[in-house]
């Protein structure tokens, strides 16, 4: 038994019980007649994935119907079909050029899957991220891609293990309890921290990040691990969390540069932050990399091209975003889950150098 409203989003015209269409009163025996096919060719055609290669038939048929002005009604098809066709993400920050890459490859990924992708970007906040997840399972999306969990969030991680569509978290992670897609962080932490030490740094700066995020987190860890490997005992003022932001690079670096025993090098754990170290190098009067080096995280295409070209990890973004799918889709398709770590390494630029000893 469906509501009134139900059947208002189910039958566009009376004889379009097949198929389902957000706009204007033509029925698909409209198309089949303008297109002079059967109207089951219409609607196996206009269900089937766009991406796939057309016939001339099919062609004719999606030319009709794109002239006609059809809008398939995915919400609508999908309470027959159990599928909308759509994956919902969840991603704070849109406006960081990290995490617009990584959506960025998530939705040209589904889409030449044939999925849309339905996009929230709440603020940084677990409980503005649960609101964004029921909107989204509103729109009843097959599966969803969490791109800035919070890590030890336990209450979280059990709604999104209740929830009877696939979920995948990307970039950050719940340790294992939730599959997910990210970078070997902590390994691009070893490797920044041991170059800096390769250049004879033994007094390094870390802007490790926010605390609850996986990503500074496992950074930070990685340099720990290259302190320790080398035998430099880890002197805690060195160690600050601020925001991934500019602003939150420019507040850590003058923050460490203002102890009595200042870095000669500052490891910050995001691309931005890190611009915010040289902005406030430069205010203070300091050269980078005479003075001070400085190395980021990410390696976003504006870190190449700065005034002193920055020294970084390499993120592999797009190659997130694609695995992301590509392992939600399989979830989806009825496959185990599973989860991904991709490799990062290390570009070496202009911004750092041995320390300038007196």
């Amino acid at each position: 038994m469906t509501s009134s409203r139900e059947q208002t989003e189910l039958v566009a015209s009376p004889s379009e019980s097949t198929e389902a269409f957000a706009a204007k009163s033509v029925s698909l025996r409209t198309i089949a007649e303008e297109a002079d096919v059967h109207v089951s060719t219409v609607s196996r055609v206009l269900r089937a994935n766009p991406n796939q290669p057309r016939t001339a038939v099919a062609e004719r048929v999606w030319a009709t119907a794109e002239r006609l002005g059809y809008r398939r009604n995915l919400v609508a098809s999908g309470l027959r079909t159990s599928s909308t066709q759509s994956i919902g993400v969840v991603s704070p920050r849109l406006y960081d050029i990290m995490v617009s890459t990584l959506c960025y490859s998530i939705e040209a990924t589904a889409r030449y899957a044939g999925y849309q992708a339905l996009i929230s970007s709440p603020p940084d906040d677990m409980g503005e991220q649960m609101r964004s997840v029921e909107f989204l399972l509103s729109r009843r999306v097959d599966g969803l891609i969490l791109t800035s969990l919070h890590r030890d969030e336990s209450v979280f991680a059990d709604r999104l293990r209740s929830l009877s569509i696939p979920v995948i978290a990307a970039n950050r992670h719940l340790g294992d309890q939730v599959p997910s897609v990210t970078c070997d962080d902590r390994d691009g932490g070893r490797q920044a921290t041991g170059h800096l030490i390769g250049l004879g740094h033994t007094r390094i700066g870390i802007l490790a990040g926010q605390r609850h995020a996986s990503t500074g987190f496992n950074r930070m860890l990685g340099y720990r691990d290259a302190m320790a490997a080398a035998g430099i005992e880890v002197d805690e003022a060195l160690v600050m969390h601020t925001d991934f932001e500019v602003e939150g690079g420019i507040l850590g670096a003058h923050a460490l540069l203002s102890l009595a025993q200042p870095p000669t090098a500052i490891f910050a754990v995001n691309d931005m932050a890190a611009v915010g170290v040289l902005g406030a190098a430069n205010q203070r009067g300091l050269q980078v990399p005479r003075d001070l080096s400085v190395i980021g995280y990410n390696d976003i295409p504006v870190a190449a091209h700065l005034p002193t070209p920055l020294t970084t990890i390499h993120s592999p973004l797009r190659q997130m975003g694609e695995h992301a799918v590509s392992h939600l889709l399989s979830t989806i398709r009825g496959k185990d889950p599973t989860s991904d770590i991709l490799p990062v390494s290390l570009v070496v630029r202009s911004s750092t150098a041995p320390p300038n000893v007196p």
